[in-house]
């Protein structure tokens, strides 16, 4: 399937203009990185408490934010997910005081417990000052360490289910519906007596603790890194060393324009955001490793012509392939952002930003470095091993 018949566009007349436009966005990203807002580390990078809480009723972010602030917590980062102003995400995290050390995992899980206790309703303090728990919002590990003495070989499963309900069904409003789930009858009893129905549902949430957040930053980082040169190393022995340093600094273009872009967004960036990264890496590198399948042949074919012209003509043969294997992903990719929802959208984003802007590299970058690699170091065109 071809797009164009014969192509004849000439590439390489454009690329100090792309270079000039790759290096603004760059050096503009990093100095909204220097100097502006920079980055705003998630959950996963910087420590805290995930929360998505449905509320009974309706109520606003700004309700929420107040009830928040009574406890110290009035900057937390709360979004509202379903427009009926029922559930909220939740995003918190302890000030670190000067000349402490990090924070331990227990201070921000007790966060989430304060959180969650300052959201539900007043009506339900006098069943937590009689020692009872909230179905509603207790999390997985401890409804099952609350079963285990009435069905011990069976509490981690029904703590699962009863979870799994939760997230999926939204608030319990009757035991009668845990009860349907197929529980024992001791644990139906226990519940009974120990818990109570709250206004508000937890349906996720996540602790991470300071240290290993900077542990993830540490091995997002390193697994770009070892990623771009493994990168270098296979296209190196496959082609010749001018392609291998193209494509990783084509690679490196790809990495550093999308974090760019996503600097600018205001949004959070997590591990999803770094698989993202690395996917668009893979993306990119399969793009330029056939561009540079077709240089090689060209070369045998074309011994005669100027290196610029087989560059030119190689792009323009596989430009048909490009544009239906980017625009296939493409699409994808925008229908995930559309219609895939909250937790995915922040993937979504930078992969819509890294399928355009591989896509771009491949034509005006990866070629053009190997072009200016053979011209500054008289190179032959010749592709072979080293």
């Amino acid at each position: 399937m071809r797009l164009f018949k014969t192509p004849n566009i000439n590439f390489m007349k454009y690329r100090f203009i792309a270079l000039a436009f790759s290096a603004a966005v760059i050096l503009a990203g990093i100095l909204n990185l220097a100097f502006g807002q920079g980055f705003k580390f998630g959950v996963d990078f910087r420590g805290g408490t995930l929360l998505r809480i449905l509320f009974a009723q309706p109520t606003s972010v700004g309700a929420v934010r107040q009830d928040l602030r009574a406890i110290g917590l009035g900057e937390a980062s709360i979004q509202e997910i379903e427009k009926g102003g029922r559930e909220f995400q939740i995003r918190t995290q302890l000030p670190k005081a000067e000349g402490e050390a990090d924070l331990e995992l227990e201070a921000h899980e007790i966060m989430a417990n304060r959180v969650i206790e300052t959201l539900a309703s007043e009506e339900n303090a006098i069943d937590r000052e009689r020692g009872l728990k909230d179905l509603n919002a207790i999390d997985e590990k401890s409804l099952a360490f609350l079963l285990e003495p009435v069905i011990p070989e069976e509490s981690a499963a029904a703590a699962e289910k009863i979870a799994r309900f939760r997230k999926d069904q939204g608030l319990i409003r009757s035991l009668d519906e845990v009860e349907r789930l197929g529980l024992a009858a001791e644990a139906v009893a226990e519940l009974r007596e120990k818990t109570y129905l709250g206004s508000l549902a937890v349906l996720s949430r996540e602790t991470v603790g300071p240290q290993v957040g900077a542990d993830l930053r540490k091995k997002a980082t390193l697994a770009t890194i070892w990623a771009l040169v493994g990168m270098l190393a296979y296209i190196t022995l496959r082609f010749k060393v001018a392609y291998g340093v193209a494509a990783i600094l084509t690679l490196a273009h790809d990495v550093l324009f999308t974090l760019a872009v996503f600097s600018f967004s205001s949004r959070e960036l997590n591990l999803p955001v770094v698989a993202a990264v690395l996917t668009i890496v893979g993306f990119s590198i399969n793009d330029t490793i056939v561009i540079f399948d077709r240089v090689r042949d060209n070369l045998k074919i074309l011994r005669r012509s100027p290196f610029a012209s087989i560059l030119n003509r190689s792009l323009n043969e596989m430009l048909s392939r490009s544009i239906i294997t980017s625009g296939t992903l493409f699409l994808t990719v925008m229908a995930l952002f559309l219609f895939g929802g909250e937790v995915i959208n922040d993937f979504a984003f930078t992969m819509l930003v890294g399928v355009i802007i591989g896509s771009y590299s491949t034509i005006y970058l990866s070629c053009p470095i190997v072009l200016a690699w053979q011209r500054v170091f008289k190179t032959q065109k010749t592709p072979g091993k080293k």
